[in-house]
């Protein structure tokens, strides 16, 4: 896999997760412990992604 296209597979699954935490917290009772574990896979691949960018996020 070269790095360009890791970085778009990285760049899908962080957007994934970004949906998945916009749909999670419309349930009236969000379950918190969800929404944070969405959060931090998603902060792990933003970090992953600036570090593969070279410290620029795009």
């Amino acid at each position: 896999m070269t790095l360009n296209s890791r970085l778009v597979e990285l760049k899908r699954k962080h957007m994934s997760l970004s949906q998945a935490v916009e749909l999670a917290q419309k349930y009236p009772a969000p379950d918190q412990f969800r929404v944070a574990e969405l959060k931090k896979k998603k902060l792990l691949l933003k970090e992953e992604i600036s570090r593969l960018s070279g410290g620029a996020l795009g």
